[in-house]
């Protein structure tokens, strides 16, 4: 079982543009309202998941896809309207996990999809769930429109490298 079958490599594919896509996303609801928890925090999740996948891609000799989602998202009229998203967002990547895993049998990529869902379902979903409670409640939710720290000012940050998004 050295080389990848098919499914293996659409597996692995489908995983990095989930990824891609989730980083994307909270890093456009960092730049629209600053430095929100829990976005800059799962924005940095995600950016630690890009590069496990990119492991894998690199271990066995995969062209690594650009990321295109970098401007190309949805952008929310709000930050209770972003945590509600990104809720069904988070719901839905536990199931899209759990049909990867059904599709491959490399106890690699097992190791690390399994890994990536638990984060999804076990703390993902439950920081974005509190967030929608917390801005419900009246108990936060402005974040820091355009101020220090967000993207692009003092101490902001791009991709893992702070150069730019992951994959770019």
């Amino acid at each position: 079982m050295n080389s990848l079958t098919a499914d293996d490599i659409s597996v692995l594919r489908t995983a990095l543009e989930d990824e891609y896509h989730s980083w994307a996303t909270y890093d456009q609801v960092i730049t629209d309202f600053g430095e929100a928890r829990p976005f800059n925090n799962i924005r940095d999740a995600e950016a630690r998941h890009i590069e496990a996948l990119c492991t894998l891609f690199s271990r066995y000799g995969l062209a690594i896809p650009q990321n295109q989602w970098p401007g190309n998202v949805v952008r929310y009229d709000s930050l209770h309207a972003a945590c509600e998203a990104a809720v069904a967002a988070e719901t839905a990547n536990v199931e899209m996990y759990k049909r990867l895993i059904s599709q491959t049998q490399r106890p690699d990529i097992l190791e690390v999809l399994r890994k990536l869902q638990a984060a999804s379902q076990q703390r993902h979903l439950v920081a974005f769930q509190r967030c929608v409670d917390r801005i419900a409640d009246g108990r936060g939710g402005q974040g820091n429109r355009g101020g220090p720290g967000s993207r692009g000012g003092p101490g902001g940050r791009g991709g893992p490298d702070g150069r730019g998004s992951p994959g770019a």
